[in-house]
């Protein structure tokens, strides 16, 4: 039984970067169920490499920071298809390449091209698209699991800005189409991308500890909810941010953890 439903639907995939990302597994997910992809990357230089992770399946080159490619991008995506079911938002930006530092102490270029990327570009790729999306149509975006004063330097508040502006899109969207969006809270993964943000290794660590199983969120688990919520499965989901952190929202006060600090602590 083919339960997602997906099988010879057509989706277009933004933001693969190699094997460990959520767009990838999300993506493969999608093949094995007998649907059709079309990618894009942000730079001409890594279409070689999508192109090797999806031998047969169309890669294209839309810079999201560039106005004009993405008005040109209903264009580049017609002239492999003429309908769409779905897109997968799987952009995510910062400029960490000066280390750490106070979130008041933010560039303002630095915090607009993250805003940019992460953000808005999933509106202006929905409004480009839009002519070829299906009727009901799934947008999904990928954003995590607390965006409040988190650890994730100043792409926080941008994350938190995505959530925000995915009921704001399905809204305007419903007025003309049955078309949703939602996102997916993604708790903290082992991804080639979060690997350049200042400290995630031991956030990432800690994470771990606080999850319910005591084991780390995996990728597939993740591109198991993108999948889900791209089906019509999810039919019922609309403007929503789909939590996936295995239970780490809800144990805060993980007694193990608090105990441990406490000894240490009281060592000191």
């Amino acid at each position: 039984m083919d339960f997602l439903g997906v099988k010879d639907k057509v989706y277009y995939v933004a933001g693969v970067a190699n094997k460990k990302s959520v767009a990838y597994v999300t993506a493969r997910t999608l093949l094995e169920a007998g649907a059709r992809c079309l990618f894009s990357v942000q730079r001409a230089e890594q279409v070689e490499s999508v192109t090797k992770l999806f031998p047969g399946s169309p890669v294209l080159v839309c810079d999201v920071e560039d106005e004009a490619q993405l008005g040109e991008l209903r264009r580049s995506v017609a002239r492999h298809t003429d309908r769409l079911d779905g897109i997968v938002h799987s952009l995510a930006f910062a400029n960490f390449s000066d280390g750490p530092k106070p979130f008041h102490e933010t560039r303002r270029a630095d915090y607009l091209q993250a805003a940019q990327i992460s953000c808005f570009s999933l509106v202006e790729m929905a409004k480009s698209l839009l002519p070829l999306l299906a009727p009901d149509a799934s947008i999904v975006t990928i954003s995590i699991s607390n965006t409040r004063a988190t650890s994730y330097g100043y792409l926080g508040p941008i994350k938190a800005m995505l959530d925000a502006t995915v009921p704001f899109l399905a809204k305007s969207l419903s007025e003309s189409s049955k078309i949703r969006v939602n996102a997916v809270g993604a708790g903290p993964l082992k991804t080639s991308a979060s690997a350049g943000i200042p400290d995630y290794v031991e956030n990432y660590l800690y994470a771990e500890e606080l999850t319910l199983r005591k084991r780390a969120l995996e990728t597939r688990e993740v591109a198991n909810a993108v999948c889900f919520l791209l089906s019509p499965r999810s039919s019922g989901i609309n403007a929503t941010t789909l939590l996936v952190d295995a239970g780490i929202s809800c144990n805060t006060f993980d007694q193990k953890i608090v105990k441990s600090f406490a000894q240490h602590s009281l060592k000191d």
